[in-house]
């Protein structure tokens, strides 16, 4: 269960990035994929997927 709400949240944060950053979802989903916040995002000992998208939008933004 932990594992589908995680990709329903990646999805909505990398579509989220794409608007913010005037980015289409491709160019998104390769910039969040390469970032520290996604591998911080995916590690459960973090706590970081318990945060708002907005949050870890405000973090990818300011990282890039």
């Amino acid at each position: 269960m932990r594992d589908s709400v995680l990709q329903r949240k990646l999805a909505r944060i990398v579509m989220l990035l794409a608007a913010s950053a005037n980015m289409t979802p491709e160019q998104a989903l390769d910039a969040f994929y390469k970032s520290e916040t996604y591998k911080l995002l995916t590690n459960a000992a973090t706590g970081l997927y318990l945060m708002s998208d907005d949050y870890i939008l405000e973090d990818l933004l300011h990282e890039l």
